[in-house]
């Protein structure tokens, strides 16, 4: 089977959440390991408590609640379907879709493209009100959401051809005029 190639600039969420959680609480990276093996629609059904696990992560909906690997990751997924769907018409929404279940393929895991800072500042929203609706205090739902936005913010200014033209290039040389 084919990789998946990503456009310039375009990060899996599931890279994006895993620098956040291993930033904010390491100790929740096992539970982000064990939904890396599964795909972007079983972990997200999970996370949501909407799929029983036939076996377990070593963890249970009381546990999941308390951790931020949920809030991060719906958070970003919410954001990254948002974001693309505003970039594609209806028509190309629903030829993809009838595709994808007339042949059952599996998706490709879920990009963030490059944001705007508007988008970034609307990620960060999503994130805040995402840990609010699990009970996160507001002191540690800030905290994530001003993680994800620097990861965000961080990611763009990896993306090439983005650099000052007083920034060294990436093997570290000065930039050629």
């Amino acid at each position: 089977m084919g990789s998946v190639e990503f456009s310039s600039g375009e990060r899996r969420v599931r890279d994006l959440v895993r620098e956040v959680v291993a930033g904010l609480a390491p100790s929740e990276l096992p539970v982000v390991d064990g939904l890396f093996t599964l795909d972007d629609a079983t972990a997200l059904r999970r996370l949501t408590g909407e799929e029983r696990p036939r076996e377990p992560l070593g963890f249970g909906v009381g546990e999941i609640a308390v951790l931020i690997t949920p809030v991060v990751w719906l958070a970003l997924d919410q954001a990254a379907r948002r974001f693309v769907d505003a970039a594609l018409d209806s028509g190309t929404r629903k030829s993809t879709a009838l595709l994808g279940r007339l042949f059952r393929r599996r998706q490709p895991p879920a990009t963030v493209p490059p944001l705007a800072r508007e988008q970034v500042v609307e990620v960060r929203r999503l994130v805040l009100e995402t840990a609010r609706q699990r009970g996160l205090p507001d002191r540690r739902a800030t905290e994530i959401a001003n993680a994800v936005m620097a990861a965000l913010i961080l990611a763009e200014s990896d993306t090439p051809g983005d650099e000052g033209p007083d920034t060294p290039t990436a093997a570290g040389a000065p930039r050629r005029e």
